[in-house]
């Protein structure tokens, strides 16, 4: 089955509607389908029971003058009678047992146990009137010609076995809509086994028939009125329905196991192109169902944990994500050359006090999305955000060839950006380049992963001065020399230039400062 028909076809069969259906439509659809399958089961028994004792057995003729009351008067009417009972009878008194559905109540375990014993209940009903089928017909052929008594009572309880299990497959697939109902409600206990489904049908389609074979060959050893040619005919005739009956049985046996397994299939495939809402309909009371059934809280846990290692991306930044998830993370840290770029909003005090706080909520989320996308954009790590304010890494933890470059270009465009899409308010940018410890910081109950060192400080610095200057924003001298260097970007560093050296607040070593060469509102 392919994905399309699959996902058109949850149930199985495109017959049985979708899970979701009309509480009214899927009654009808239900009772419609239970009631043709009992009378389509039963017309076909009686087929077979005429062609046997017609034609196939070996005995007396049933057809003749003397046979023409049963043949022609009592035999339709209780065909008709069987009809009636079975189909209209039994699956009215079925469907009492589904009220809940109707209802669209949530069933009682009990109300479930009752919805998967239906197919057996029905499938008795068809064997009693079967059994009281044979016994009249039986009788009132006896009566007439004793002879016929071993050859109507054989070829009956053939063909009743065989309405029986084709009677049980049918209306065990009739009755899904309901049992997906049911399963969704109740947890779901093993009903009956594949194995021994599978072993009840091969008995009843192919052992029996093969029985009856050896019972007339029995009788042919037993008894010499029986000729050789008349004998091969019967074993023809018997195995070709043995051959139909079974060929038929073992294809609803496999559709009953392969349909579910294919909808499995596809769901699997859903979820590996990361689909992982990818569930599928219980309706299965065997081994089967268990396996849908675990299909579907695996799919739950599948998705429950990329919701949160989505959260926990958005919380830490991808890159941290992935390698906590890649390796069990420890705390301490490592020397890495890095870029840091601080970026915090002008007169923040100023925009709480004179907007309301829904606005200022509003309006900082604009912010923070443009910086987050161009610091995403080139590779680096939001490493924290402070009130209105962003630290943004380049080079930890994921490597980069040019942090300083990458750094430095952002900076650029979240100014030019900010000036376009954010006009209400003002952000300085500052970016710096050296030696930082990156790693994991806390304790072991509770840790983070941050970037320590001068270069952190220096970005804060130089974020707070920029708020001062045209531009609104600032680098190092060593930021630009480093994307100089690198050679990776080498167009990045002739768009700086250098100004003059400043100490800045709470250093001790002065910094040359370097800015854009057109106000980065301007640039391209």
């Amino acid at each position: 089955m392919s994905k399309d028909r699959a996902s058109a076809a949850p149930l199985g069969s495109r017959l049985l509607g979708k899970p979701d259906e009309n509480a009214r439509i899927r009654r009808i659809r239900v009772q419609a389908l239970l009631t043709f399958s009992i009378i389509i089961s039963n017309l076909g028994g009686v087929f077979l029971d005429s062609v046997l004792i017609g034609a196939v057995l070996p005995g007396p003729s049933i057809f003749g003058h003397d046979f023409f009351l049963i043949d022609f008067v009592a035999l339709p009417l209780f065909v008709a009678f069987a009809v009636v009972i079975g189909a209209i009878v039994g699956t009215i008194e079925s469907l009492k047992v589904m009220d809940w559905a109707t209802a669209e109540e949530t069933p009682t375990e009990d109300e479930v146990q009752r919805v998967f014993q239906i197919p057996w209940r029905l499938t008795r009903m068809q064997g009693v009137l079967w059994a009281a089928g044979a016994g009249l017909f039986t009788l009132l052929f006896g009566l007439i010609e004793p002879a016929l008594i071993g050859k109507v009572l054989l070829g009956t309880t053939l063909s009743a076995i065989l309405v029986c299990t084709v009677a049980y497959l049918l209306t065990e697939f009739s009755l899904r809509p309901i049992a997906a109902l049911a399963l969704q409600s109740v947890q779901l206990r093993q009903r009956t086994g594949v194995a021994r489904r599978s072993i009840v049908y091969w008995a009843l389609s192919t052992a029996v028939p093969i029985l009856v074979l050896m019972i007339l060959a029995i009788e042919a050893m037993a008894v010499d009125t029986l000729s050789k040619q008349r004998l091969a005919v019967v074993v023809l005739s018997l195995g070709l329905v043995a051959l139909i009956a079974g060929l038929y049985v073992t294809y609803l046996t496999i559709r009953a196991i392969t349909v579910p397994i294919s909808g499995l299939r596809n769901a699997m495939k859903r979820i590996g192109q990361g689909d992982f809402a990818a569930q599928v309909v219980v309706y299965d009371g065997t081994e089967i169902g268990e396996l849908q059934s675990g299909f579907n809280s695996m799919a739950r846990g599948l998705q429950e944990r990329e919701e949160i290692r989505d959260i926990f991306g958005r919380h830490v930044g991808k890159e941290v994500a992935r390698a906590a998830l890649a390796q069990a993370p420890a705390l301490g840290g490592e020397d890495r050359n890095v870029a840091v770029l601080f970026v915090d909003i002008i007169g923040s005090t100023t925009i709480a006090a004179t907007r309301p706080p829904i606005e200022v909520v509003g309006l900082l989320n604009r912010f923070f999305k443009v910086v987050v996308a161009e610091v995403d954009k080139r590779g680096g790590f939001i490493n924290k955000f402070e009130g209105d304010g962003a630290l943004a890494v380049f080079g930890a933890p994921s490597h980069l060839d040019d942090p300083s470059g990458s750094a430095l270009q952002a900076a650029r465009a979240i100014s030019r950006r900010l000036g376009k899409e954010v006009p209400e308010i003002q952000a300085g940018v500052g970016v710096s380049y050296g030696v930082a410890v990156a790693g994991n910081i806390g304790s072991d109950q509770r840790f983070e992963y941050t970037v320590i060192g001068d270069p952190v400080n220096e970005a804060s610095r130089l974020c707070e001065l920029a708020k001062t200057k045209p531009g609104r924003v600032l680098a190092s001298r060593a930021a630009v020399v480093a994307t100089e260097a690198a050679g990776t970007s080498p167009s990045e560093a002739t768009k700086w230039e250098l100004c003059e050296e400043i100490v800045l607040r709470g250093r001790t070593k002065p910094t040359q400062l370097a800015q854009p060469l057109v106000p980065s509102a301007e640039q391209g």
